[in-house]
């Protein structure tokens, strides 16, 4: 288990994957994961299926997918626990860049596609690793194709409110970047994670009471 932020994490260890709001310091998302790797090159974690988790929702209850694009973001939020269904998702992030690549399969471990999930470089801390999304992603198939995700949920973030221009410049400067590492597909798209399997004697960590807690020292 680490120690603190300067100290790598063994595989095996739980840690949490948390979100924080966009127009705010709370978290609106964390997710209870098992280190796959980690050292100075990259963080790769796994999300297992059944996995409890935090997730955002309209103040009624409401699945935020279900709001109309045009108050999905103005509407009260509250929080809810519920649980990943479906496969796993496996997670690999290099320090410092601005997004991280999600591998997500279908039943029977056929690799489905990688996911680049544009947000704040990672800071870590003793219990996890924390971030903020930005809304924009790419999707990448396995024959290399790719395509954008969610330019419309960007587009109104911008008109709420929950970023600002200079902000949103950096998360397409970040994308072009992302689309210029898919198109050399170096790593992570080289290394065959879609090849890779969680070992079997890994229980799925829980979901902690104070998932919500701030750290007390956090490094990128």
């Amino acid at each position: 288990m680490a120690a603190g932020p300067a100290t790598y994490w063994t595989p095996g260890t739980p840690i949490l994957w948390r979100y924080r709001e966009n127009a705010g310091e709370h978290f609106h998302i964390a997710r209870p994961v098992t280190v796959v790797r980690d050292d100075e090159e990259l963080l790769a974690v796994w999300m297992a299926p059944g996995t409890e988790c935090v997730k955002p929702v309209l103040a009624d209850g409401t699945p935020v997918h279900l709001e109309p694009l045009e108050t999905r973001y103005t509407k009260p939020r509250a929080v809810q626990r519920d649980r990943w269904f479906g496969t796993g998702v496996l997670k690999l992030a290099r320090p410092g860049d601005p997004w991280s690549v999600w591998l997500f399969w279908d039943p029977g471990w056929r690799f489905k596609n990688w996911y680049v999930n544009l947000e704040r470089p990672l800071a870590r801390w003793a219990g996890g690793v924390d971030s903020v999304d930005y809304f924009l992603d790419i999707s990448v198939n396995p024959d290399r194709s790719w395509h954008w995700r969610d330019e419309d949920e960007f587009a109104q973030a911008q008109r709420d409110g929950l970023m600002d221009e200079t902000t949103a410049g950096r998360v397409r400067a970040a994308g072009r970047a992302a689309v210029e590492a898919i198109g050399a597909w170096g790593p992570p798209f080289s290394d065959g994670w879609q090849h890779w399997r969680p070992d079997p004697s890994w229980a799925v960590p829980s979901l902690p009471e104070d998932w919500d807690r701030t750290p007390a020292h956090v490094s990128s």
